[in-house]
């Protein structure tokens, strides 16, 4: 069976199994999401609102229906492209989702490219010298960064280069005083571009540096560290020593034949860990009052918007697949012990 063929009846069975996994995802958060306690309701329209008008407002929400039903009409609104009202803004949460992502998906993309960039860096760098000084110092460096959380780093970096030095900003998508260019694909930085504000890219890439900085630093420690145990691992072994008895220089060995064997398990764990950073945002994004989907979903949980919270963690679980699907596509190209099993 052709490689091609392989990997489209792989897809094909993905996608289709990703269905069944949302629509489970989708039933659990319903169910969750209507056992916290509070009443919606209430909190949508306030303390001071009079019962009866309370009353008229739950009914419309279907919340004085059993559970079930009211999954039932929630699924009606997904099937007609909506996602129900949200309780904090009244507008769609499907229109929600739309003006919030961008911004996440935004921090997530830039973050993942310094995660990328620094865990193969200091991973090859560490791996190819092990016992060195730049060993050791990435050593401690992953120590440390996998011990402090997301947010700790964000608000280590926010004190550092925002109120100490004064280097990058410290809240916010753009500053006040630079014109947002015109929304396009909502990411702020391509916007600039197509509208060729370069002022507004800059200042754009300015406000992104630290918030994706403190979600990629515990990724990069991990990663880093386990690319460089398997590089370690690689080099001893025989096939590697063959090549170093024909003469074969070692700059050759070390990239073409060992550094692609040991980037398999780390190609794995860097997938997750790029889709895990929109689901890690939630508190740097809270810091850096960053206006994307994740404080969106903190802000929903903390006022009981029911169908805000069940879009929020459909939209996570959705990328989460996406990400593993892209991962295994990419182990099929690097990793001929797959492409064989599925052949057979």
């Amino acid at each position: 069976m052709r490689i091609d063929n392989i990997i489209n009846n792989f897809i094909i069975r993905r996608i289709f199994s990703s269905i069944f996994v949302l629509f489970g995802l989708s039933i659990l958060i319903f169910v969750l999401a209507r056992l916290l306690p509070g009443d919606p309701a209430r909190l949508a329209l306030g303390p001071r609102a009079p019962e009866e008008v309370v009353e008229q407002y739950r009914k419309m929400l279907h919340l004085d229906q059993p559970i079930y039903i009211q999954y039932v009409y929630w699924l009606y609104d997904v099937f007609h492209l909506s996602l129900g009202q949200s309780l904090v803004t009244f507008r769609d949460v499907l229109v929600d989702i739309e003006d919030f992502l961008p911004a996440s998906m935004e921090l997530v993309l830039f973050s993942a490219m310094i995660l990328v960039i620094g865990a193969l860096s200091l991973g090859v760098l560490s791996g190819k010298r092990p016992g060195s000084i730049a060993d050791n110092l990435m050593r401690i460096f992953s120590y440390i960064g996998i011990s402090i959380p997301a947010f700790v780093w964000a608000i280590i970096l926010q004190l550092i280069f925002s109120y100490w030095l004064g280097i990058f900003p410290a809240i916010g998508r753009i500053s006040d005083n630079i014109t947002p260019p015109p929304k396009v694909t909502g990411f702020i930085m391509i916007d600039s571009l197509i509208s060729g504000n370069i002022y507004a890219f800059i200042d754009a890439v300015e406000h992104l540096v630290l918030p994706a900085l403190a979600l990629a630093i515990g990724p990069i420690a991990q990663e880093a560290r386990i690319l460089r145990a398997n590089l370690v691992e690689t080099i001893g072994k025989d096939y590697i020593l063959n090549l170093r008895s024909h003469g074969i220089p070692d700059n050759t060995i070390y990239f073409k034949y060992a550094l692609k064997p040991s980037m398999i398990p780390v190609v794995t764990i860097m997938g997750l860990d790029i889709a895990s950073l929109i689901a890690n945002a939630f508190l740097v994004e809270l810091i850096f009052n960053w206006p994307g989907l994740s404080r969106y979903g903190i802000n929903a949980m903390l006022r009981k918007d029911l169908n805000a919270i069940v879009g929020v963690t459909l939209v996570v679980g959705l990328i989460f697949i996406i990400a593993n699907l892209i991962v295994d596509m990419i182990i099929y190209k690097i990793d001929p012990r797959v492409r064989n099993i599925k052949s057979e």
